[in-house]
């Protein structure tokens, strides 16, 4: 048995190496990209021969690397980058202390694992993040129009991205020098709009291949965007320990600091951050649209208008529990206040 961690970078790895009892037997830095490194590790094997165990760090290309290395036939644990802060919090650090702490780690069966989904949902999440950049670079743009008609004084009219609105957009004098800059930025966001229609079509695709889409569409307030946002980061919901650790896999839950006394404070903001940003939107419009969810947003608020943001990100928690247990039981949204109303006693037929 080896076991052998690394400490991995885009041009650099420190690989370091230990036998069945713990003792470093070889240590080198490899200075070249994945595909290289793959090709090393190959050799490696065949050198050492028996079972090897590796484990390395999460960041950028640990899903195509730990792919490569499984079909090796290599045993690999990716470790959680968060959790080795805790442990690996010291005066001392470098690539070669790192690597050999990974090693030790893995000896010691200790390694904080990390999530590695399969190669088609880590494109699906790829391609939802890519959207959300496309979404965020069409406010941008829509905000610099904006910014143009402010600094000549001209108040901007409702629907003003339909086609009224833009044809009056362009009927509008502006400065020359304002004109031009008018002119790139519709055609910028003409070609961001095609764009982001174009990743849609392709994300509604596979919306319409996952059931518990559909099941978490049924939620009022929540869309197909947030659901399948959802579906992707969670993939496999039993995964979970428990309900209450969805919530800390998206960073919805306070920061904790109970040494002393009890003391909560910001949400710690871990895990993706475009499933939080969804789900809060979606929290807001649920509480719109549903009475129960309505009811609990305001129990939380406690008639303070100063908690109403708490209120709004403790009511998206509530909502990504929910969805968990929706997508492990594969039930529908049943709105809790709505009974059945009781059946109107039909009138008698009076006799002819």
């Amino acid at each position: 048995m080896y076991y052998i961690g690394m400490d991995v970078h885009s041009k650099v790895t420190m690989v370091c190496v230990l036998d069945a009892n713990g003792k470093v037997i070889y240590e080198y830095v490899f200075k070249g990209g994945l595909r290289d490194l793959v090709d090393r590790l190959k050799a490696l094997k065949s050198q050492l021969g028996g079972t090897i165990k590796v484990c390395y760090e999460a960041s950028g290309g640990c899903g195509w690397l730990f792919d490569k290395l499984v079909e090796m036939g290599l045993k690999v644990q990716v470790a959680h980058p968060g959790k080795l802060r805790m442990i690996f919090r010291s005066k001392r650090k470098n690539d070669r202390v790192d690597a050999r702490k990974l090693a030790m780690l893995l000896f010691l069966d200790q390694v904080p694992l990390a999530y590695v989904p399969a190669p088609d949902v880590r494109a699906w999440r790829k391609l939802i993040e890519y959207r959300g950049k496309l979404v965020a670079s069409r406010v941008a743009t829509k905000n610099r129009i904006r910014a143009i008609l402010r600094s000549n004084g001209i108040l901007a009219p409702r629907g003003l991205w339909r086609a009224t609105g833009l044809a009056w957009l362009m009927a509008q004098e502006l400065p020359e020098f304002e004109v031009i800059q008018r002119e790139m930025l519709l055609e910028e966001l003409s070609q961001v709009q095609a764009k982001i229609k174009r990743v849609e079509s392709v994300l509604k695709k596979r919306a319409a291949s996952e059931p518990a889409v559909c099941v978490l569409k049924t939620i009022p307030g929540v869309g197909i965007r947030t659901a399948e946002a959802v579906v992707a980061y969670v993939d496999k919901p039993d995964r979970f320990r428990r309900n209450k650790s969805v919530g800390c896999y998206f960073g919805m839950v306070p920061c904790e600091d109970t040494s002393v006394k009890s003391r909560f404070g910001h949400i710690t903001k871990e895990g993706p951050a475009t499933v939080r940003k969804l789900v809060v939107e979606a929290a807001w419009q649920a509480i719109r649209r549903d009475q129960t969810m309505k009811e609990y947003y305001e129990r939380l608020c406690r008639r303070d208008p100063n908690r109403r943001k708490i209120a709004l990100v403790a009511t998206a928690h509530h909502l990504l529990r929910v969805m968990h247990s929706m997508m492990l039981s594969g039930e529908a949204w049943r709105d809790p206040a709505a009974k059945a109303a009781p059946a109107r006693p039909q009138p008698l037929k009076q006799p002819a």
